[in-house]
């Protein structure tokens, strides 16, 4: 990967030398070429991880529901039921 030095911002002129700004030149093709050397990094690592055979961690425990009488029915909505009547016509 280049420099950031050597990287021109993306409102300054082209490294090209075509004129043109750097987001609208050269900006896509070097942002590829990156991409496509992380993803042959990441592939030899994984390549190199999948070797050693690490074993993973085993999944946390499930949460432990309690019984809870005092806090009532609950409301799968989050929003407490209204027991008085709406009001209707009248100003």
């Amino acid at each position: 990967m280049p420099d950031a030095a050597r990287i021109p911002g993306r409102n300054e002129p082209c490294h090209c030398g075509s004129g043109k700004k750097y987001k609208n030149c050269c900006l896509d093709k070097d942002e590829a070429k990156a991409r496509k050397a992380r993803a042959q990094a990441e592939s030899a690592a994984a390549k190199e991880a999948g070797a050693s055979e690490t074993p993973k961690a085993p999944p946390p425990a499930p949460k432990h529901n309690t019984r809870q009488p005092w806090k009532g029915p609950q409301n799968p909505r989050g929003f407490q039921r209204m027991n008085i009547p709406r009001r209707s016509g009248g100003s």
